[in-house]
């Protein structure tokens, strides 16, 4: 999996919530950041949370050289938080998925 790659997915991602009217000019309060749930639910909206927790601490591990996660998928959680009417639904959830792809391990 080549940095190059998830940089380019990422990219996407973004492309597709913009594409859909879902990205923000302004991020949540400090305070939403602070969350000890998971995907901060009590605090932030799904797409909020891809857009200013997850999306950056990728870009983040990616600038930094660090390893990154293996066999983890985010599309699944997308599937059931967002409601199906959600404007890009089927795009975003493929777009997400595709990156999941990245870090799957290959079958043997």
């Amino acid at each position: 999996m080549s940095s190059q790659m998830i940089f380019q997915r990422l990219q996407q991602v973004e492309a597709v919530m913009r594409e859909h009217g879902h990205w923000q000019s302004q991020s949540p309060e400090a305070g939403a950041f602070a969350s000890t749930e998971p995907f901060c639910l009590d605090t932030m909206e799904p797409l909020q949370w891809l857009q200013w927790v997850f999306m950056p601490r990728f870009y983040a591990l990616l600038e930094s050289g660090a390893s990154l996660p293996q066999n983890f998928a985010i599309a699944p959680y997308y599937e059931v938080s967002l409601p199906a009417d959600t404007p890009g639904y089927a795009v975003l959830l493929l777009t997400l998925s595709k990156f999941d792809a990245l870090f799957q391990e290959p079958s043997a």
